[in-house]
């Protein structure tokens, strides 16, 4: 029985994607008036029903970690294309045997960017054997973005010291489903990042932000611009990385230009250390 639902559930999920698919591409999607409307994917594909649809990509997460008991967690984004520190090696092994400059360059910039990874798996198994000590009411548990790289670190480390951890993953025509340190109940898939973002801050107690691209800058200034503004409450924001993230974006310019108020440089600390980063938080809560 077990696995004739998997199965069915498979089929479903599969068909809903044909259907989205069918949807973006243009195509009208024709609704069986005979079908109960919750058991009528194309009309939940309408425009009209996207409301519904927010609500439920609202619900389902939130419903299932709360019956798992997370009400806490430390969020880190990063870059999805940086390698654990072996795939790295391997890449540039392989790369330097073709003999290909191009493949040798990209691949050594893998290895240094590896760093990245091996950080992040620290620094959530930090975070990870800290709650294993807590109780059910007092534990942080790690929330990434559920793909690879940076991600799989976060969720890596907790998997290392045996805790829980969550993946919220959203459908991307060039990525793949959660990676597989997740914990399977808690890898969730996501069609909006409106509502991603929002289950990110829900539960929040801290953001760590490892080096990253749009998707990492697009989800670390929500953070910061809800802080700065009030909509939530400050929590401890961390920008790993520091020569890279003040290469990136600076700071006082903004101060300078009158953009931002020079308080506002409160809001975010940099560090280069996983154990420094986890003091941190630990510091802000008094943990």
């Amino acid at each position: 029985m077990e696995a004739n639902t998997q199965l069915n559930e498979r089929r479903l999920a599969d068909a809903w994607e044909e259907l989205h698919s069918h949807a973006n591409n243009g195509n009208p999607l024709l609704a069986d008036s005979n079908r109960m409307a919750f058991a009528d994917p194309e009309f939940l594909f309408r425009r009209e029903t996207r409301g519904i649809r927010f609500q439920l990509e609202m619900l389902k997460p939130d419903l299932g970690q709360a019956q798992q008991g997370i009400e806490n967690t430390v969020v880190v984004y990063g870059s999805a294309r940086f390698a654990a520190p072996d795939e790295a090696a391997q890449q540039l092994a392989d790369a330097q045997a073709r003999g290909d400059t191009n493949l040798i360059a990209q691949a050594e910039r893998a290895v240094r960017n590896a760093r990245y990874y091996d950080q992040a798996r620290q620094f959530a198994r930090l975070v990870a054997e800290h709650s294993n000590r807590q109780s059910q009411a007092n534990r942080i548990y790690i929330c990434t973005g559920g793909g690879p790289g940076i991600m799989e670190a976060a969720n890596r480390g907790a998997h290392d010291a045996g805790a829980l951890n969550i993946g919220l993953n959203i459908t991307l025509p060039h990525e793949q489903s959660g990676n597989r340190f997740i914990t399977p109940s808690l890898s969730y898939k996501f069609h909006y990042f409106a509502l991603r973002k929002m289950h990110f801050m829900m539960r929040a107690k801290a953001l760590v932000a490892f080096p990253g691209g749009f998707g990492t800058l697009d989800e670390l200034f929500e953070v910061l611009t809800l802080v700065q503004t009030g909509k939530t409450k400050p929590v401890p924001i961390i920008l790993f990385g520091s020569q890279f993230w003040k290469r990136l974006i600076d700071f006082e310019f903004l101060v300078e230009e009158g953009t931002i108020s020079a308080e506002n440089l409160g809001l975010f600390h940099y560090t280069d250390d996983p154990q420094e980063a986890w003091e941190l938080i630990r510091a802000f809560y008094q943990l």
